[in-house]
């Protein structure tokens, strides 16, 4: 298969899977793949959905893909893996939770692994779901393993963030709050049948109150029993809300202007960075430099400053 690009555009799910090993991996062929599939992004409707581990966030996306499914919507599924400590890739607990999904050519799911590097990976979870929407998938979700500042990177890749608890967390709530007032569009308890969930609403919408920003959207508490199919039907409503009230209010070209906007930053740090290892690190300069350095003839602010004004003038 020469040119993948060509094939993803035909709807061949093996040339989808390759063009995201080839991102993920950042192979030779990554960058043509994305200059080739960028034309044709834009179509789909990217939902994040994040929130601690242990949520049930992989069976509450299963359920929700099939809801999609039932409307005749193709889904797309980007599912971030803690990594095998052994092999570096991705463990697959998602996979194995929304095994009865692959069976569904309307349906793909990829487990992208951290890698114990959190840096890049926003950055390639923004381009595997531009070759998904490339593909055509209409909706396409992407899944975090917690609520750190990593994941809130990674869900600035969508148009729609979902905040996943359960009842019980205590004050696991507390600590989290601030960063999931900021990116959460929709709240849902999971596991609502356990005790604490009623609790857990009244604490939400009392720091929804308390946030002080007058929003013209204020974020709904859903509460839903995945395993039980319980309240599915009611986010996919909700989603459909936000979609359209962010449509009519012109905050979706807000967002999406904003992130093509921090892709584009992304990807100059990316260059300039390795642009300055291969004249500096591999050259053995910064040996040198750092000899230099450590024996206090000089700082390393000053030569890093000269570094770059001689590189980049």
């Amino acid at each position: 298969m020469e040119n993948i690009a060509e094939e993803v555009l035909k709807g061949n799910r093996l040339a989808l899977a390759k063009a995201i090993t080839a991102i993920e991996n950042e192979y030779d062929n990554a960058t043509e793949i994305m200059q080739k599939l960028y034309p044709h992004t834009g179509h789909a409707y990217v939902l994040g959905v994040t929130g601690p581990p242990g949520a049930g966030k992989s069976t509450l996306t299963d359920k929700l893909a099939k809801e999609y499914r039932r409307q005749g919507k193709t889904v797309g599924i980007i599912a971030i893996d803690p990594s095998s400590p052994f092999s570096g890739g991705a463990i697959l607990g998602d996979r194995i939770r929304m095994n009865s999904l692959t069976l569904d050519p309307g349906v793909f799911i990829r487990s992208m692994g951290t890698r114990g590097s959190l840096g890049g990976l926003s950055h390639k979870t923004a381009d595997a779901v531009k070759v998904m929407d490339a593909f055509g998938m209409d909706v396409i979700f992407v899944e975090t393993v917690g609520v750190g500042q990593s994941e809130v990177d990674i869900v600035k890749a969508a148009d729609t963030t979902m905040v996943v608890l359960i009842p019980g967390m205590g004050d696991d709530i507390q600590a989290i709050k601030a960063g999931i007032l900021e990116i959460g569009d929709i709240f849902t308890i999971n596991k609502a049948d356990h005790d604490g969930a009623d609790k857990l609403a009244t604490e939400l919408n009392m720091m929804l109150d308390l946030d002080g920003v007058i929003k013209d959207w204020r974020p709904p508490i859903m509460k839903t029993i995945a395993n039980q199919n319980i309240g599915i039907k009611e986010v996919v409503e909700t989603f459909g809300k936000h979609h359209k009230h962010i449509e009519e209010n012109g905050q979706l070209t807000v967002r999406r202007t904003e992130r093509t906007k921090n892709e584009m930053l992304d990807l100059l740090d990316s260059r300039i960075g390795q642009y300055i290892r291969s004249k500096v690190v591999d050259t053995g300069k910064l040996d040198e430099l750092v000899a230099v350095i450590k024996a206090h003839e000089t700082d390393p602010y000053t030569e890093a400053n000269k570094i770059v004004h001689d590189l980049l003038k």
